[in-house]
């Protein structure tokens, strides 16, 4: 299933490229580059909070690990985002690691999300 839904995300994004070369908008093209890697990454880590879930204990957040993990994966997305409205100049993340690095952080981001609750 994840790797249909993966695949109709790559799908989708190749569409939304053509029409940013076509319409030159580049925006949808990275916030679709930001988000798409966070749903990813909570796919990843949904099937064991399903487990959890089926336990009857008091659920928590695991703060230390999302202030440590999440917020600065949450940073680099924000900064990927901003630099492409011309907010900051930060062109070189996106010259060194193209959407790598987005990419790397959404999963990481999503997958911390959902990894941070528990019981």
């Amino acid at each position: 299933m994840v790797g249909l839904l993966f695949y109709w995300g790559m799908k989708w994004r190749y569409q939304l490229e053509e029409l940013a070369n076509a319409e030159a908008k580049l925006f949808p093209v990275v916030l679709f580059s930001t988000l798409f890697p966070i749903v990813m990454g909570v796919l990843f880590r949904l099937p064991q909070l399903i487990i959890e879930i089926k336990d009857h204990k008091k659920w928590t957040f695991d703060w230390s690990k999302f202030i440590a993990i999440g917020l600065p994966t949450l940073l680099i997305l924000i900064i990927y985002n901003i630099s492409y409205l011309g907010i900051i100049p930060a062109i070189h993340l996106i010259i060194i690691s193209g959407t790598t690095l987005a990419t790397t952080a959404g999963i990481i981001f999503g997958y911390i999300l959902l990894d941070c609750l528990k019981k």
